[in-house]
């Protein structure tokens, strides 16, 4: 495994000095945003798939400095009834794979999506509820005419470019869970993985730790973002985990994000990490972060600094004691 930032983190640093700070703080790969909703700050997808001479000189400054690109990521939703930003969602997906398979990266990261809940809907719309019935029933059609159609299509044109497509388990999205990504993977491809973010899982009551071991068991792991959720219970129990408030309104939500370590122990870092070596993930550990308790250096540099001792990067050895 390797240490990585998304590095959406800085998207006021000019490129190269976005390398050298990341590099100094002891990262070892990169995540670059895209579009959709990142942004592209690092990496304009249309003047690297035109130019030849822009992409040499892209890939040899991260070269130059031992670096690897992890990921490339156009979190977006590619489903909404928003004709305009679900094809430019969808556009920047696929030159997104396009420039993956150039550069060699093995991954592009975005979100499933969700679409409306009828044909001609204005908005995104996510069922939380079997019942009533009508709710069941958006879901259904949802699934069968537009989530499984589309990525039938665009898991195959990644895996025909050889790039796997790691589905951030998000709320608001179809795909938020092990159990739906595992419908969509059965119903499409193996292309199609789970980006695995903890502070996800942790608001929605699932475990991270059962999380790997249940998608580990299909080779279904194809991403990893390191960020914490702190849950206040007494919070909970007022708002409940669906709670809809800003995540600015910190001292009254149920659930907030938070650095790593700052919302669970490292020995639950350890045990994630763990499990993820145990299902034989190896790939990045790419920190996000989003906590409002701290400035974006501070908890980039915490993350870094909780997440070292935890990381284990040697091969695995044989069992001598066996």
């Amino acid at each position: 495994m390797k240490l990585g930032v998304f590095t959406v983190l800085f998207s006021e640093k000019p490129f190269e000095e976005m390398l050298d700070y990341v590099k100094e703080a002891g990262v070892e790969t990169i995540e670059l945003g895209t579009g959709g909703y990142p942004g592209n700050a690092h990496c304009n997808l249309d003047e690297l798939l035109n130019d030849p001479a822009k992409l040499k000189k892209f890939k040899k400054a991260v070269d130059d400095r031992g670096l690897t690109i992890s990921s490339l990521s156009c979190h977006g939703n590619a489903l909404t009834p928003d004709k305009e930003f679900a094809s430019q969602c969808h556009d920047t997906f696929v030159k997104s794979v396009q420039l993956a398979e150039q550069l060699e990266v093995p991954v592009v990261t975005t979100f499933s999506g969700t679409p409306g809940a009828y044909e001609g809907a204005q908005v995104p719309s996510w069922s939380l509820a079997p019942w009533p019935t009508e709710y069941a029933e958006i879901l259904k059609w949802q699934w069968e005419e537009k989530l499984i159609p589309y990525w039938q299509k665009w898991g195959q044109f990644a895996k025909d470019h050889h790039v796997k497509v790691a589905l951030e388990l998000h709320g608001g999205f179809l795909v938020h869970t092990p159990a739906t990504l595992l419908k969509l993977r059965e119903a499409t491809s193996e292309a199609i993985g789970a980006n695995l973010d903890p502070s996800h899982l942790w608001w929605q009551g699932i475990d991270p730790v059962e999380a790997i071991k249940i998608l580990g068991k299909k080779n279904a792991i194809h991403f990893f973002h390191a960020k914490d959720t702190y849950i206040d219970q007494n919070n909970v129990n007022m708002h409940g985990l669906m709670d809809m408030q800003s995540y600015a309104n910190m001292q009254d939500r149920a659930w907030t994000f938070r650095t790593v370590g700052f919302g669970h122990d490292m020995k639950t870092w350890a045990d994630i990490i763990s499990a993820l070596r145990l299902v034989g993930y190896d790939g990045a550990v790419s920190i996000e972060h989003e906590d409002g308790l701290m400035s974006i250096e501070e908890g980039f540099n915490r993350a870094v600094q909780n997440l070292k001792p935890v990381i284990m990067r040697e091969p695995l050895a044989e069992m001598w004691w066996v």
